[in-house]
């Protein structure tokens, strides 16, 4: 259902390749959330990708504020405030952050 990623790697890995990396992990992440939280009626991941394009990243912040929404999901969290947190993080530039909590969760989840 998830894929357990060493978050390490992926951001040398993201590093190495100028962003390319990132965009798979973005997209591959966003999948793997929808799927695991039951949630499909968000945006598949190439579509988000698409969107944060054409909007000039400015899809990346709801992006961020949904993933928060899956995080607790997952994590049996309805009532938790990731998506508060993954929108302040993403406002300010800090995206990677984003990236790096909801991978974490998802490593976390198929750990079980």
């Amino acid at each position: 259902m998830g894929t357990n990623r060493n978050i390490v790697l992926c951001i040398v890995f993201t590093i190495i390749t100028f962003g390319i990396y990132g965009i798979y992990w973005f997209v591959k992440m966003t999948d793997e959330t929808n799927a695991m939280s039951g949630n499909n009626q968000l945006a598949s991941g190439v579509l988000a990708f698409v969107l944060t394009l054409v909007t000039c990243g400015l899809y990346s912040i709801y992006w961020s504020y949904k993933m928060g929404e899956k995080v607790d999901q997952i994590n049996d969290n309805p009532g938790g405030n990731s998506n508060i947190l993954y929108l302040i993080l993403s406002v300010v530039g800090l995206s990677i952050v984003v990236y790096i909590l909801a991978q974490d969760c998802i490593n976390k989840r198929v750990s079980y």
